[in-house]
């Protein structure tokens, strides 16, 4: 799966150069990202993760998580992401300290014509007081500009902001700092209207943060990452009110033993509900460089909140007429195919997906995808075999029928070959692709013509 565009890292901030995402996951694939708030506006969902980057020597604490930046992602069928730039920078922000590249997860919200954009970070002195404040950036479009304003948020200090804005009109702040707390927000969105109080009644023990609340058929959700082991599982307590009190109700979704961390954030959008999180498909042995994904999520008759298992191949219907990068599979055979980064080197470049791996005949299964009404003639694909050997597309499982045969002449690099659809059949479509024989073939992408 091969990156479409590039960022270039200069001084520590990634500049847009034009990107657009695609519909698997993870489904930012240009850079890294973490924590992400999801929200609907107007048509579109924005996408307003935290941004990782690589720590150095002179910039941040090398082996810990470092951002100095936001950006906006945007939108329409979420099979496609365009990122819209920077929201705001840790070198706008009048009271932040640029030396601390801390800039941790954030949310956005609508009030009255504008959108106020909270993040944490730390200040650059102690006139806030100590640790982690919150700040507030307001524009007049969901991808700004922003404007920080001049000081933070007044009698908050931690992290992980999120607003939520009942049917009433009132307006709630919650935040975590070892525990999770909760305030009203006044009309201005960016002065409390209540005391900061703890959220009583969640687990005692092990690290919660990352709350996020939304409001399902009269009920409040209020979801949060918590250690109840060794890594972060992300789960959710209910009430009858967006201050509490709060029971815990389940797991949204198990830890992951790769990333210590998660992040979520729950949207409704076109009818199906969806979780966003972030796992470290990028970085699989450092977990400080994450990367957004999305799955959907479903509820029970008594409306709680059915476990996410994550995925690869993630949400929406792709086009059969872009690039199909099946290394996001639904499916796997057990035995004959494997999966790997393109480059080591260069992991955004993305996944290869290897078949006759110990000379077995394999196969790997990508649902999903959208054949349209016009005739498609032609296959395409980015393939790779030292020996020569043949792959074969099936419709609708392994032991569909064939509808286009691969034949991949003996190369040492990469090379795009074309085959011919011999039965094409219109709508929306599994397909798999095997191995014929026990040569080794590797296959970057496929796309119809």
């Amino acid at each position: 799966m091969r990156s479409q565009t590039r960022f270039l890292l200069t001084v520590g901030l990634f500049v847009l150069v034009g990107a657009h995402c695609f519909g698997q996951n993870p489904i930012i694939r240009s850079a890294f990202s973490a924590d992400p708030t999801a929200r609907v506006f107007g048509d579109s969902v924005y996408l307003y993760p935290s941004h990782d980057i690589l720590a150095t020597a002179d910039r941040g604490r090398v082996g810990w998580f470092c951002m100095a930046d936001y950006h906006v992602y945007a939108s329409v069928r979420l099979t496609d992401w365009k990122d819209k730039g920077v929201v705001v920078s840790q070198y706008n922000v009048p009271w932040a300290d640029t030396a601390a590249y801390s800039m941790w997860a954030p949310d956005c919200i609508y009030r009255d014509g504008k959108y106020y954009f909270y993040f944490p970070t730390k200040a650059r002195d102690t006139t806030y007081g100590r640790g982690f404040s919150i700040g507030v950036a307001i524009a007049d479009k969901p991808y700004g500009p922003f404007k920080p304003l001049e000081t933070p948020i007044i009698g908050v200090h931690g992290i992980d902001p999120n607003v939520f804005i009942d049917t009433d009109g009132q307006a709630y702040l919650y935040w975590a700092e070892g525990e999770i707390y909760v305030a009203k927000l006044k009309r201005n969105m960016v002065e409390l209207a209540s005391p900061p109080q703890v959220i009583a009644h969640l687990p005692n023990k092990g690290l919660k943060e990352g709350p996020y609340l939304f409001k399902r058929a009269d009920k409040y959700y209020l979801t949060y990452p918590h250690v109840a082991n060794k890594t972060e599982r992300l789960e959710y307590a209910v009430s009858d009110h967006p201050m509490g009190p709060f029971k815990v109700d389940g797991v949204i979704m198990e830890a992951n033993a790769h990333c210590w961390t998660n992040h979520q954030s729950i949207i409704k959008y076109k009818g199906q509900w969806y979780l966003f999180y972030h796992s470290n498909d990028y970085s699989p042995d450092f977990d400080k460089a994450r990367s957004v994904r999305v799955d959907s999520l479903f509820f029970d008759t008594d409306g709680s909140i059915k476990e996410v298992i994550p995925t690869l191949r993630g949400v929406g219907i792709t086009d059969g007429k872009s690039e199909i990068q099946i290394d996001r599979y639904s499916a796997i055979s057990s035995l004959g195919t494997s999966v790997s980064f393109l480059d080591t080197a260069d992991r955004f470049e993305g996944w290869k997906t290897t078949l006759g791996v110990g000379a077995a005949e394999g196969w790997i299964q990508y649902n999903s995808v959208d054949f349209g009404k016009s005739n498609l003639t032609s296959l395409i694909a980015r393939v790779k075999s030292t020996t020569g050997g043949k792959l074969q597309v099936h419709l609708d499982g392994v032991a569909g029928p064939v509808i286009a045969e691969i034949r991949i002449p003996a190369t040492e690099g990469w090379k795009t070959v074309t085959a011919t659809v011999a039965h094409f059949v219109p709508g929306v479509h599994n397909i798999v692709v095997t191995s014929s024989g026990k040569a080794v073939t590797e296959l970057d992408w496929l796309q119809f013509k």
